[in-house]
């Protein structure tokens, strides 16, 4: 699991991305950015995500920056997630969703992450309690350098973000059981802890 400052506002501290100490007491990354920024350009109209008025309630709303990012599967991951179908959530009654964007390791899906992130830090994008980023690996071995260094470019953008490896039992249709790797015990516990946090101001 990757986690950086924003490149999109400073300078990383470090160059090499090192991963930060695991304390004992594991707690969810701290939010770098948690709200649109003034002066951020939205998107064009074409690379937009749309909106979709969304009935009934979610611990957290699982928003695909595009088709195939794993909006599904990561909310299968995750207790009382729902999906929105590839768009900006909006409850019925008015209150402000709690929403995690995913987007497949490949060009293209962190390009619509990116551009997905931009609406949203623009303001362009409706109301919502972005907790982060999940990128999710799109083939199994490592991934080129290029898309990782995009990928924690693109993630810089987000509140914070979590990169996730390829899980092969996914092609054979098992979506049931919790991925063994520590990428994804970790990404579970902090989305469960983030999406449970009753912090006065916070959706919920």
């Amino acid at each position: 699991m990757q986690q950086s400052l924003n490149p999109w506002i400073t300078r990383p501290a470090t160059a090499d991305g090192a991963e930060m100490a695991t304390p004992e007491a594991h707690v969810p990354p701290a939010a770098v950015i948690s709200a649109p920024l003034r002066g951020m350009v939205e998107p064009d109209a074409a690379d937009r995500l749309g909106r979709r008025t969304v009935s009934g309630s979610a611990a957290l709303w699982v928003t695909g920056a595009h088709g195939g990012s794993g909006e599904s599967r990561t909310a299968d991951l995750i207790g009382g997630a729902r999906v929105t179908g590839h768009c900006w959530p909006v409850l019925q009654d008015g209150r402000i969703p709690r929403v995690l964007l995913v987007c497949r390791a490949d060009m293209r899906g962190l390009t619509a992450a990116q551009s997905a992130l931009t609406q949203w830090a623009s303001g362009a994008a409706p109301a919502v309690d972005l907790l982060g980023l999940a990128i999710l690996a799109d083939a199994p071995g490592k991934t080129p350098k290029p898309l990782r260094d995009f990928a924690a470019i693109v993630g810089g953008g987000a509140p914070r973000f979590w990169t996730l490896p390829w899980v092969e039992a996914w092609r054979h249709g098992d979506s049931t059981t919790a991925p063994p790797a520590r990428e994804y015990q970790r990404f579970i516990t902090d989305l469960a802890a983030l999406a449970s946090d009753t912090t006065p101001g916070t959706a919920h």
